[in-house]
C-alpha cells in the first residue's frame, strides 16, 4: 500500500489568466477621456498633465488627446497634451 498521494490532477493547479498588463496606449497616439493608457503594480510610470492613478496604479486619461511620455529627475512622466 503507497504511503504518498498519487501525484495526479488535485495537486496540480487551476489555469489562472495573466493580468495583463503593460502599455496599453503608445505615445502619439490619440487618447479619449478615461481610456486606460497603462495598467501597472507600482508606479513605474507617474502621471502628468491629462492623466491620473488609479488606486491599482492604472494611469488613465482625463481628457481627450495624444499621449507623450518623457522623463523628468528621472521620473518616467506620462501626459496627454
Amino acid at each position: 500500500m503507497a504511503h504518498t498521494k498519487a501525484a495526479g490532477r488535485a495537486r496540480q493547479g487551476t489555469p489562472r489568466k495573466g493580468p495583463r498588463l503593460g502599455v496599453k496606449i503608445f505615445g502619439g497616439a490619440k487618447v479619449e477621456n478615461g481610456q486606460i493608457i497603462i495598467r501597472q503594480r507600482g508606479s513605474t510610470f507617474h502621471p502628468a498633465l491629462g492623466t491620473k492613478m488609479g488606486r491599482d496604479f492604472t494611469i488613465f486619461a482625463t481628457k481627450g488627446g495624444k499621449v507623450n511620455f518623457r522623463t523628468l529627475n528621472g521620473k518616467k512622466l506620462v501626459e496627454v497634451i
